[in-house]
């Protein structure tokens, strides 16, 4: 192993030498209280950042075994450890001088929810810590004497400071710790007592702005109607009180700009953890949950909506139904069904966002335009049997039609963002009314036996043989982040929260709302990229495909996926937008 001096002799050694003489530094160097590892070198001061990582023994970082056992305390505590990395650079940031990116510093910028990063993981053998520095230069002559500066000054104050307990706040990295336990366990109620969602009782729901998601100041905190308050124990925060939605149909209604919308994004933003302080922290949902809405224009592939859509006047096939320009009606059905195959168990759906004649068809049109003229099933004829049937709930915000009122088992109304349960007022209102005509056929779910095609790449330009992240601050955050891997990988390129491209072909994401942070769309496109080189081999269903992608990553972790050294700048998804990536992928339907 090399030793930190040999680094800094190398380092002297290529001063005011051309940039490429950078290249030398690759490796690992041995510093006191850690491995530096520099795994690429960038081309030159205004290209992406060069990459490094850190790591330390584990036992050299103070953290007792139990912060780091199960998954839930492991992702907190790294989580926290990433922030508090970017708080130190933060003092750091762009003090070495220099040209284009000399001097950068930066890491992940972490949201208000807790997600698994490559960023920064730990093991009971290891701490890892990716990050990213601009090496310095003046046009493209080296400046050693900056980056020594970086790598012998800043980066060890940064690391003392934020990486070992006895610098950090242990109280605090407790009650981190201490958190996300409460969380976990708070999941663990709602399977073993057949609920979907728990709002608990002074939440803070509506966020700052409609492009900032901190919580919003002076807002009327939630409140659970009485009849459906229940109070938990969990292990830290002892005894907590909120609203407890029991599985089934719930049927969020209120009038406009009440708070519908905002409860139900809560909600949907509640399969995942969020810190101390975020306002949502007890806001918990069924990790399976998925936002359901019309998609106009995506590509469907061989799903079966045969549930929702029959007997197409161009006769297609709906029992395998592909196209290339879903419309909404056909694009909710499609989602719908893909969303069952991926193993959800709670469907979220807004009326704004759905396709009207997907949804609901009232009486006066089933009167003028019969049932055999129509191909649709509306998703109000089958909402019962999916729950009573397939064990899929449903929260809805419906605003337009009172027929969902007579299959709903709870009925929740919005009045100035106050939660009121007019379950009882609203049945003995349906009473005195006619039901809504409910003529669905026979009710069967898919056997989701449907396989994909191999992908036969198009001829084009080979990957890079590397990973290079060109994004925002050389954090992969942002619209350009590239990605490489192996020469002949496929070249990959991510854009935000919007869609990620594998050679020449893009999927989009836009429209997947439970997606929040731009890593997790990289990591998509790594993952989906390893699947359709190693996995779709047109013999496996997607269902078996997406499993050995699950296993593989809990095996290999990262390392799996990202060729020649895993990037900080990768977030985990859930295996529900993987599915839904992978439906969106059009490079199936080219073939």
């Amino acid at each position: 192993m090399k030793s930190s001096s040999e680094l800094r002799t190398l380092l002297r050694s290529v001063d005011r030498k051309s940039y490429p003489a950078y290249k030398s530094l690759g490796g690992a160097w041995q510093f006191p209280q850690y491995l530096l590892v520099i795994d690429h070198v960038q081309g030159d001061p205004f290209a992406s950042p060069s990459a490094l990582h850190l790591e330390i023994p584990t036992a050299r970082t103070g953290f007792p075994a139990g912060y780091y056992e199960k998954d839930c305390a492991r992702i907190a505590l790294q989580d926290y450890l990433t922030r508090q990395f970017a708080k130190q650079f933060e003092a750091y940031n762009f003090k070495a001088k220099g040209s284009g990116k000399s001097g950068l510093l930066s890491i992940t910028r972490c949201g208000q929810k807790v997600l698994e990063r490559s960023a920064c993981q730990i093991t009971p053998e290891k701490l890892t810590v990716r990050f990213h520095v601009g090496f310095p230069a003046f046009g493209r002559t080296i400046c050693a004497d900056e980056l020594e500066k970086i790598l012998f000054d800043f980066l060890p104050r940064c690391a003392e400071s934020s990486l070992f307990l006895q610098k950090l706040n242990p109280q605090e990295v407790k009650r981190c710790v201490d958190l996300a336990e409460d969380q976990e366990a708070l999941r663990h109620i709602l399977h073993e007592q057949h609920l979907c969602a728990f709002v608990a009782n002074g939440a803070v729901l509506p966020r700052k702005s409609g492009v900032s998601d901190l919580p919003m100041r002076d807002c009327v905190p939630f409140s659970s109607p009485k009849t459906m308050e229940r109070t938990f124990l969990l292990p830290h925060h002892g005894e907590i009180s909120g609203m407890a939605i029991p599985q089934g149909i719930t049927l969020i209604v209120g009038g406009g700009y009440h708070g519908k919308s905002t409860l139900l994004e809560a909600i949907q933003s509640g399969v995942y953890n969020h810190i101390a302080g975020d306002g949502r922290e007890f806001v918990i949902t069924d990790d399976t949950a998925v936002k359901l809405r019309a998609e106009d224009g995506r590509c469907v592939q061989n799903v079966d909506i045969s549930l929702f859509i029959n007997d197409l006047p161009n006769k297609k096939d709906t029992a395998s139904f592909s196209t290339e320009d879903a419309s909404g009606s056909t694009s909710q059905a499609a989602i719908l069904v893909e969303s069952i195959e991926a193993g959800s168990r709670l469907f979220l759906i807004d009326e704004d966002t759905s396709a009207t004649n997907f949804m609901v068809r009232d009486d006066f049109m089933q009167q003028v335009i019969s049932r055999k003229k129509e191909p649709i099933t509306p998703f109000l004829e089958r909402v019962s049997d999916l729950y009573q049937k397939a064990g899929i709930s449903t929260i809805m915000v419906a605003g337009s039609s009172g027929a969902f009122f007579y299959v709903a088992d709870h009925i929740l109304q919005m009045d100035c963002y106050h939660t009121l349960d007019i379950t009882h007022t609203v049945k003995d209102l349906c009473k005195e009314r006619p039901a809504p005509r409910m003529q669905a056929p026979d009710f069967a779910l898919p056997d989701f036996a449907r396989v994909l095609p191999a992908y036969r790449r198009s001829e084009g330009r080979p990957g890079r043989g590397r990973n290079d992240f060109a994004g925002k601050g050389g954090s992969g955050h942002g619209k350009g982040a590239e990605h490489g891997g192996r020469d002949n990988r496929m070249k990959v390129k991510s854009s935000a929260l919007e869609s990620f491209s594998l050679d020449k072909e893009t999927v989009n994401v836009r429209y997947l709302e439970q997606l929040i942070d731009p890593e997790q769309v990289t990591a998509l496109a790594h993952f989906l990229r390893y699947g359709l080189e190693q996995v779709f081999d047109g013999r496996k269903t997607v269902q078996e495909a997406v499993k050995i992608l699950g296993e593989t990553l809990q095996k290999k972790g990262w390392d799996a996926f990202c060729g020649s050294y895993v990037p900080c700048g990768l977030a985990m998804p859930r295996m529900q937008e993987l599915f839904a990536c992978i439906n969106r992928f059009r490079g199936f339907t080219n073939n």
